[in-house]
């Protein structure tokens, strides 16, 4: 069985895009399980950049079949800008099949989505306003609609109807609007001229993945987001609103959890947040201003500005628990280059305590400061570097060092945002 899940393992943004795009060069399916357009991926390719956010990152290869799994919320305007974007540029995009029981976002969610955080005040949880968190809402409160209701005319009018007068009452009565927000003949008209351009796209997704595992096909299973925002493991309340782990990979794929062999945790060099919440190892200074320079850290979807700190191990260590990971890909080591010192937190202090497992409670981790192991730095530009002996041997020290921290393997290094800047020291896929 050759399957692989690629997985963030800090607070995402840790390089996905271009692991999985490196691996789907051998993959023959690719499948995004989770998750809407609210995560973005940025894959180089020559040169080029293209920003994915709801499209699997194995489009680009020709021969990859790409799967929109039945645990993605899928807002057909922000797919259709993205297939036209690729289209555009010369991309082959034929080889994309979505799940007929994948739930759609729609303009009512994404107004709630804004109404929702713009009502908490000071306690705003950073949505992206996509609609996410609201259309996994209906579809945990199982009044959702899904793409095979799209495809039936009849059932889409009467469920659409339900819902626009449904969430009508709920603007008008929880958040004081004296109109109706929402018009069922426009949304009707707008998603029906979608549900045409959908139909061949739409296809039982759990077969085709089930068929290709059982056929021994090279399997990748794409994460997004990161292992600190999963609704019941993450920064909880600071969270998405689904499972972007190995766990929820099976099952917004519809596949059993055996059916998935190595788990690939994706891991910056050092650790980035967006948004609120507790960030142990933050470093709100200079050092923390070159890292985001030079590491280009502003969000893919929003532009926001990515908190930056030192190298959690309390994090990785975690998400190498939850996640069962098998091997790690270390992203983004070249934005290390020129520190005299490189700082590793290996574990918390709390108190008069010492913690090395990543607490629940965000007033614990609020507490929490970080304990520090120093690295000596490098100054040699890595970024055309193709052999891990060949690397520094502060950098080779270092990723000995997180090794050592997380009991996993560093399988990849990436030394440069283009695909041939990786460092390949065991190919995940011949395990």
């Amino acid at each position: 069985m050759k399957t692989v899940a690629i997985v963030g393992s800090q607070w995402g943004d840790e390089g996905k895009g271009k692991v999985i795009d490196f691996l789907a060069t051998q993959a023959d399916v690719v499948i995004r399980a989770q998750g809407g357009n609210n995560a973005g991926h940025t894959i180089v390719v020559d040169g080029k950049k293209f920003a994915l956010r709801l499209i699997p990152s194995g489009i680009l290869n020709p021969n990859t079949i790409n799967v929109i799994g039945n645990g993605i919320v899928f807002d057909p305007k922000g797919f259709f800008e993205e297939l036209e974007m690729l289209q555009s540029n010369g991309i082959d995009t034929k080889n994309i099949k979505i799940s007929d029981r994948a739930h759609i976002i729609f303009p009512y969610h994404k107004e709630l989505d804004g109404l929702a955080e713009e009502a908490r005040g000071d306690n705003k949880i950073g949505t992206t306003k996509r609609g996410i968190g609201p259309c996994y809402m209906d579809k945990t409160e199982r009044s959702g609609i899904r793409i095979c209701d799209l495809m039936d005319k009849d059932v889409f009018a009467k469920k659409l109807k339900g819902q626009v007068e449904a969430k009508n009452k709920l603007v008008k009565g929880v958040y004081d609007k004296e109109e109706d927000m929402f018009n069922f003949d426009e949304i009707y008209s707008e998603f029906m001229a979608y549900a045409e351009k959908l139909r061949p796209f739409v296809a039982d997704t759990t077969v085709i993945v089930y068929d290709a595992i059982k056929a021994g096909k090279k399997v990748l299973f794409e994460g997004a987001q990161g292992t600190l925002l999963d609704l019941d493991l993450g920064t909880y309340p600071f969270v998405t609103s689904s499972h972007p782990i190995s766990g929820g990979f099976a099952v917004g794929a519809g596949v059993g959890p055996n059916m998935i062999k190595d788990v690939v945790g994706i891991v910056k060099a050092y650790t980035t947040r967006v948004g609120e919440g507790p960030f142990v190892t933050e470093l709100d200074n200079e050092i923390g201003e070159e890292i985001r320079i030079k590491g280009c850290e502003f969000g893919t979807v929003t532009g926001r500005s990515r908190r930056c700190g030192w190298f959690d191990a309390v994090i990785v260590r975690y998400a190498a628990r939850v996640n069962g990971l098998t091997s790690i890909s270390l992203m983004l080591l070249d934005v290390l280059t020129g520190f005299d010192k490189i700082q590793v937190c290996t574990a918390y202090k709390m108190g008069d305590k010492i913690i090395k497992d990543f607490p629940a409670s965000l007033e614990d981790l609020a507490k929490c400061e970080p304990i520090y192991e120093e690295l000596e730095g490098w100054t040699e530009d890595i970024t055309s570097v193709e052999r891990f002996e060949d690397l520094p041997e502060n950098a080779k020290k270092y990723i000995a060092r997180i090794e050592e921290l997380i009991g996993v393997n560093v399988d990849l290094v990436s030394v440069g945002p283009n695909r041939a800047q990786t460092i390949i020291r065991k190919n995940v896929f011949d395990n």
